[in-house]
């Protein structure tokens, strides 16, 4: 995949937020071992650094700039910071997010709910806002994913911040895609289930929750980071071309049938 996929990414600039661990790390890595240029965002130095040497050591270019995604001159700063480094900006993968404290409605505190939806949706909109405003200044064309969560198509007992953050993620992305659309830039979202990230461990490591989530995925495993990569990077590059839009799910079977969540 690497080979052909290189010829396609090859002196293109990826912008990935979130990409101190998890998810956005793998995902920053992939872009750089299939030819871009990588800026990565992330509010922890080290670990954003850690990721950059990451890059490096898989042969390619890469950028850190701290980041909080919920502030607008920081994400202003953050395009404008990576087009003087690399000199435009073609992909963005808007991944950056937090699970909030998951507890009942009646339990949530309104500081939980607004932190949650400030970072999870406002992030990804003014991502989106400065992203296509740079896109649209280099002439179009380009392809933007956001991150949204099998939770953003149905509900979660106890995660109701989450869960609106991440079905408000795939209605932004429905809008920005039939806004953008004739002018060459592609906007989608990816939906996973549970993952094999440091966020996955803190929800569901106590062992009767493990195993009550494991077995809601019919496949019988959790996700790997780098499978949600691979799709990312997928629906960035040219073989996907006419998908805009959409929300693309991988949740090894976690809403196909009985066991999914009601």
């Amino acid at each position: 995949m690497y080979l052909s996929m290189t010829a396609e990414l090859k002196g293109k600039v990826a912008l990935v937020t979130g990409g101190t661990s998890g998810i956005g790390r793998d995902t920053a890595v992939l872009f750089a071992k299939a030819g871009a240029k990588v800026a990565v965002a992330g509010r922890r130095e080290q670990e954003g650094n850690e990721t950059i040497e990451l890059i490096r050591a898989a042969g390619g270019d890469g950028l850190f700039v701290k980041t909080d995604v919920s502030k607008a001159s920081e994400v202003d700063a953050l395009v404008q910071k990576t087009v003087e480094k690399f000199g435009r900006l073609d992909f963005a993968f808007n991944n950056a997010g937090i699970e909030g404290v998951w507890v009942p409605i009646a339990k949530q505190t309104e500081e939980d709910w607004d932190r949650t939806i400030d970072i999870n949706l406002k992030g990804v909109w003014l991502c989106l806002k400065y992203e296509i405003r740079q896109m649209l200044k280099q002439g179009g064309g380009g392809a933007i994913v956001n991150m949204s969560s099998v939770t953003g198509l149905v509900g979660a007992g106890g995660a109701a911040a989450y869960s609106a953050s991440k079905h408000g993620v795939i209605g932004l992305t429905k809008s920005a895609a039939l806004e953008t659309a004739k002018n060459g830039i592609r906007i989608n979202a990816v939906c996973p289930a549970v993952i094999e990230t440091p966020m996955g461990k803190r929800l569901f490591s106590a062992p009767a929750v493990h195993k009550a989530v494991l077995n809601s995925h019919p496949i019988g495993r959790f996700g790997r980071p780098e499978e949600i990569a691979e799709a990312v990077v997928w629906m960035c590059s040219d073989r996907a071309s006419f998908m805009t839009g959409q929300s693309l799910v991988l949740d090894g079977g976690f809403l196909a049938g009985p066991n999914s969540p009601s």
